[in-house]
């Protein structure tokens, strides 16, 4: 039967790459690339060269199509969402049925950790519903940006005693910091949603492709701060097309 790996290949620096993914790259004969078009081109560049540099297998090949798109802006968040994972199933159902043998292996790979904030998982096991193509996945956890995040700040992601909380810009926007929790993870925030908190006793630890050449960091009192991430998101977007950021929230506590 053929077998699938998702393995998670770190925040952008090609060392968060763990001994273990290393492993499952070299058992690897097929690896399953979705292009973003030429504004992304850098997240499968930064694919190409982890397996130059860490397969030393002979003989493997590589198999790109380019990725579903989805409106950036939907009416309807949760349905729009849904329809695209739908599309995705069905390009990896048609690669795999196409290009995997039934006896190799395949690998996707996952940027930060497929555990977290990623819908690989998710659109992988639709087509492992489908029951078109048989197969078998194992997914490879990776260093996510969090771990990254809260490892250049030199800080924790929680307080002693004190629970965690990972949400969306768009919740943060819509509920504000959350209520029984004192640090907030939220992930991919396009619209800067701490901009609209008001509270002088939170602080922000924000970053910006992590593990890359163009890591971009900014700590402090939100209340002093937040004002300039916004320009220095944009500028950087526009700079390269693209952008990948979190932050943790933390509201001090004595």
């Amino acid at each position: 039967m053929r077998k699938v790996y998702l393995i998670g290949i770190g925040a952008g620096d090609p060392e968060h790459l763990t001994v273990q993914a290393i492993n499952r790259l070299n058992e690897v004969d097929v690896f399953f690339l979705l292009d973003k078009g030429d504004a992304k081109k850098d997240l499968v560049d930064a694919r190409r060269a982890i397996l130059e540099r860490y397969v030393e297998r002979p003989g493997y090949r590589v198999v790109q199509a380019v990725d579903a798109d989805r409106d950036r802006a939907p009416a309807d968040y949760v349905a729009t969402v849904a329809e695209w994972h739908h599309r995705r199933a069905d390009l990896y159902e048609r690669m795999f049925r196409d290009e995997l043998a039934d006896d190799a292996v395949g690998g996707v790979l996952c940027w930060g950790d497929p555990t977290l904030y990623d819908n690989t998982i998710a659109v992988i096991e639709q087509v492992k519903r489908r029951g078109t193509v048989p197969f078998d996945y194992t997914v490879v956890p990776g260093i996510s940006s969090v771990s990254a995040l809260a490892a250049r700040h030199r800080t924790s992601v929680n307080q002693i005693g004190r629970p965690v909380q990972i949400t969306t810009g768009r919740r943060l926007a819509a509920e504000g910091f959350p209520d029984g929790v004192d640090d907030v993870v939220v992930m991919l925030d396009a619209q800067c949603a701490f901009t609209g908190l008001d509270d002088p006793g939170i602080d922000i630890y924000w970053g910006a492709y992590l593990g890359t050449p163009d890591e971009i960091t900014l700590a402090g009192p939100l209340a002093e701060v937040a004002e300039r991430i916004p320009p220095l998101r944009a500028q950087a977007r526009a700079r390269k097309g693209w952008i990948m950021d979190t932050y943790l929230l933390r509201r001090r506590t004595p």
